[in-house]
């Protein structure tokens, strides 16, 4: 959600009951901070930082946000355990994003407050084991929550977190078409448009898998793959295109990231209304999953 949840959208779900979620990414720790301060003009509601550990300045954020006391910080693309705790002697949740059980045991051990199961239905940076698959072992393997993420986008998705054992779901790729959203319009229609197999995954040779939409990119991307191109040369060529599709809509170019649940997304909402829908479908699910079991 780098480019995508910035303080507009990341007020706009905390104040709808959510935890929004503020995305880092690259910025620099004095743009967090800046953004930190605008999320907290727009919303009196706690929310998280998202920070990816192979970020030049993960750092300098993670001094930033200790300082500015965010409420939880959660952590991408790596191993977070020498951090945890510091940041948790000041009262900061810790929350790791965890493609594998391996990894989320020794986050456990080093005081994680929770992870997120990520599968790799997710859009962007992704592991190689499916949501279904992967959160009942999580959550079989630990004594922490575990959170449902990839290919989450109704209340089914929620209903089956729950049922997998998941105290909680996180939402990416069906907010990017919010109101709230500053994403470009062309990112929201290329969402709004996809099908059940609009996305590839590229970086596989390299060990670094990201799911986004088919096209000019992903296309060349895959063939750099198929040469046996060097890490540095994959990655010179996808550098900048997350910030090309979001902020200037390039579609046919740019790394437009989303998940496979793409293809459920039909319709523009704001985060309240996609809430209020999703809690209705969990309820109606629920009501009649007591109904089959009455019977």
């Amino acid at each position: 959600m780098t480019w995508v949840s910035d303080p507009d959208l990341t007020a706009a779900v905390s104040d709808a009951g959510g935890l929004g979620v503020l995305a880092c990414g690259n910025m620099s720790s004095g743009q967090l901070r800046e953004q930190i301060k605008r999320t907290r003009e727009k919303s009196d509601r706690q929310f998280g930082v998202n920070l990816v550990l192979i970020a030049d300045e993960v750092e300098n954020c993670i001094k930033v946000a200790s300082e500015e006391r965010v409420h939880v910080l959660i952590f991408g693309a790596g191993n977070c355990s020498q951090y945890i705790s510091s940041l948790k002697k000041a009262g900061i949740i810790v929350i790791p994003v965890v493609a594998s059980v391996a990894l989320a045991r020794r986050l456990e051990r080093a005081g994680a407050d929770a992870v997120i199961a990520e599968g790799e239905e997710a859009g962007g940076h992704i592991g190689t084991t499916s949501t279904m698959a992967l959160v009942p072992q999580m959550v079989d393997a630990l004594h922490i929550p575990v959170i449902a993420a990839g290919g989450i986008g109704d209340g089914r998705g929620l209903v089956a977190a729950f049922a997998l054992g998941a105290e909680g779901i996180q939402l990416g790729t069906r907010l990017v078409v919010a109101h709230e959203c500053k994403a470009h319009e062309n990112y929201k229609e290329a969402i709004i448009r996809a099908n059940d197999r609009s996305t590839a995954v590229t970086g596989r040779s390299i060990h670094a898998p990201v799911r986004a939409l088919k096209n000019n990119l992903t296309l060349k991307l895959q063939q750099l793959e198929s040469y046996g191109a060097s890490r540095e040369e994959i990655e010179r060529l996808a550098v900048g295109k997350l910030q090309s599709a979001v902020i200037d809509g390039n579609v046919v170019s740019g790394s437009v990231m989303m998940g496979q649940i793409a293809g459920l997304i039909k319709k523009r909402q704001s985060v309240e209304e996609i809430f209020k829908e999703m809690i209705a479908e969990t309820k109606n699910i629920f009501n009649r999953l007591g109904m089959l079991s009455a019977n």
